[in-house]
């Protein structure tokens, strides 16, 4: 026990440094090899010579970064895969680096040529093609990218291989785009806009009626990308839209068309988020997201969160950055929380759960936080879909797999719910009773031996999924539901979690992965968090075993190397500094409570 306070002191001491602003954790994403291609080749489009200085950083960290194999992954932590060295290559083409790094690009053609058959635009195409599906999201953006470096050559005939996003289709009212079972997911529209137009302009169809329509829209459809760009230039704080969106649309437009301020806008926010190091992230932060676990995890004992410092400055600046209007870019009602305080957050069903329990963790009775908390339930009521559960970022938005419903983001709203239920009004406790039924109805059609989250996954488990953060994230929001008997998804998923546990105490993500620190804790917190109310003897010995585990592994709670779980926007492996700390203190925090429900 004395061993486990310690851990616990050194974790929350640890973080309490970390805090920024006297309220805030801004946390640090990793550096991204897919971002930084994508960044360099923009700036190469734009102006080479006016940002030469920042293509030669950027082209100087992805040779430093590269992988053994020749390849690159999202991160310097992830594994080579066919999209981002694909990127890097086209990069340093559009760049004009190829001649500084002959021998990284050399064997860069090796490895793409090895998984995908060869360097033509023919066998890349088909091998974005096999991964990504029928999901454009990113399969289009990245053969546009290597097209526009010219790595495929010249001849715009090459644009016939690229499927034409029917970016006319921005011109509809929003309220549209759930039934047009469009190629992209929701957050995706200003690269439907972009990319559609450079597709358009530089090999437009054969079709009449489709090339008027579409002539006609084209200056419609730019003055709506300028009327969601964020006051930043950056489209979701993230270096790849922003990147894909700029290199497009400075691809075929002149500087004088008006259009052409999203691209300087653009530009000024890729300029602006360059590191020093060289390299640039995924996205600029995740402060709202890394604060709010961070009080959620320290709230857990009262004890150590009575005197946790800053508590009333925090609890105003997220009251401060619940959306009080329509959001420009995906329409959605006011009430909801942004991972990033930054204009261009949107608001979604992760970050608006995990501010509302920060707000029920750090004033309940406080009449402002009711009220803001009920608007925060009431969008996450409104948010759910008709089978129950709950979407990222909009309702109805089905056709890819990033648009539905997904246990994560349910289990979190579950939580949110419960922790809110005694405090709202009546007609709003109606309406939770009926939706977390069919949220918990959900999440018993959606049992897959473990339940799989959308934004966490894990590069060496099968199919690169996570049914360990899945089926802890779910277990510990289980563990919150009170108007429901919740007892048989209970037991399921900590049958999974204890046969998911490695011999040595760890967990992965799936059985017989190897252990990280982020899997371990968060397996740890809902097995300590059930054994507060019910435990067994082999729920007892898991907990020890990981206990000790994680103990060794983070030397005491002084030491948190990360791994990449994360999925930016269910494709982009991140890793999260913020992660195996908040993560640990979270289970720290929770085992004791657990020691003292058993004496």
């Amino acid at each position: 026990m004395k061993q486990l306070q310690e851990a616990a002191k050194n974790t929350l001491e640890h973080l309490k440094q970390l805090q920024v602003e006297n309220r805030r954790w801004i946390g640090e994403l990793s550096p991204s090899a897919l971002s930084t291609a994508t960044a360099i080749c923009a700036l190469a489009i734009v102006d080479a010579k006016q940002h030469s200085a920042s293509i030669a950083r950027g082209a100087q960290w992805l040779a430093n970064n590269v992988n053994e194999d020749g390849g690159w992954g999202d991160t310097p932590l992830s594994l080579s895969n066919i999209s981002t060295t694909c990127l890097v290559w086209a990069a340093f083409c559009a760049a004009k680096q190829e001649e500084n790094y002959p021998e990284l690009m050399a064997n860069a053609e090796k490895w793409i040529t090895h998984h995908a058959g060869g360097i033509s635009m023919e066998n890349i195409a088909t091998a974005i093609r096999k991964k990504y599906g029928k999901d454009k999201t990113f399969a289009i953006p990245i053969l546009t990218m290597c097209t526009l470096s010219g790595r495929f050559g010249k001849d715009r005939k090459l644009w016939r291989r690229i499927m034409q996003l029917p970016f006319e289709l921005a011109a509809l009212p929003h309220q549209f785009f759930s039934f047009l079972q469009l190629p992209v997911v929701s957050y995706a529209l200003p690269a439907l806009i972009a990319i559609g137009q450079v597709r358009h302009h530089l090999c437009a169809t054969r079709n009449p009626i489709t090339y008027v329509l579409r002539r006609l829209t084209v200056n419609k459809t730019l003055s709506k990308l300028r009327d969601i760009q964020p006051t930043t230039g950056g489209y979701l704080e993230a270096i790849p839209l922003t990147s894909f969106v700029a290199m497009s649309l400075a691809s075929y437009l002149s500087p004088k068309h008006p259009g052409y301020k999203v691209v300087e806008e653009g530009v000024r926010f890729l300029v602006e988020s360059l590191r020093e190091d060289g390299s640039w992230p995924i996205d600029i932060n995740l402060t709202v997201w890394g604060t709010t676990l961070t009080i959620n995890a320290a709230a857990i004992s009262h004890e150590s969160f009575a005197d946790f410092p800053n508590k009333d400055n925090t609890l105003e600046w997220i009251l401060q950055l619940q959306q009080k209007n329509i959001h420009p870019f995906t329409n959605a009602l006011p009430g909801g929380w942004a991972w990033i305080d930054l204009s261009g957050g949107v608001p979604d069903a992760d970050d608006t759960p995990g501010a509302l329990i920060a707000l029920a963790n750090l004033a309940p009775e406080n009449k402002q936080v009711i009220s803001a908390a009920q608007n925060g339930v009431v969008w996450l009521l409104d948010l759910q879909n008709r089978d129950g559960g709950i979407p990222t970022f909009c309702r109805g938005w089905g056709a890819l797999p990033f648009d539905r419903s997904t246990p994560d983001l349910t289990a979190h709203t579950l939580s949110a719910w419960s922790k809110w239920y005694p405090h709202v009004d009546n007609a709003v406790q109606k309406r939770i009773q009926i939706a977390m039924k069919k949220a918990l109805r959900y999440l018993e059609k959606n049992w897959r031996n473990g339940w799989i989250p959308l934004w966490f996954g894990n590069e060496h488990a099968p199919r690169q999924e996570n049914p360990v953060y899945g089926t802890a994230r779910v277990l510990i929001a289980l563990l919150d539901v009170k108007i429901y008997n919740v007892d048989k998804l209970i037991a399921q998923a900590k049958d999974y979690l204890l046969r998911a546990q490695n011999a040595n105490g760890g967990w992965g993500g799936d059985c017989e992965v190897v252990p990280s620190i982020e899997e371990t804790a968060l397996a740890l917190h809902a097995l300590a968090k059930l054994g507060c109310i019910s435990s067994d003897n082999e729920t007892q010995k898991a907990i020890r075993d990981g206990e000790a585990w994680l103990l060794q592994a983070t030397k005491n709670g002084t030491h948190f190397p990360v791994t990449p779980i994360g999925l930016y926007y269910a494709s982009l492996w991140y890793y999260e500094l913020l992660y195996p700390i908040v993560f640990s203190l979270g289970a720290w925090q929770q085992i004791r409570e657990y020691r003292k429900a058993k004496h």
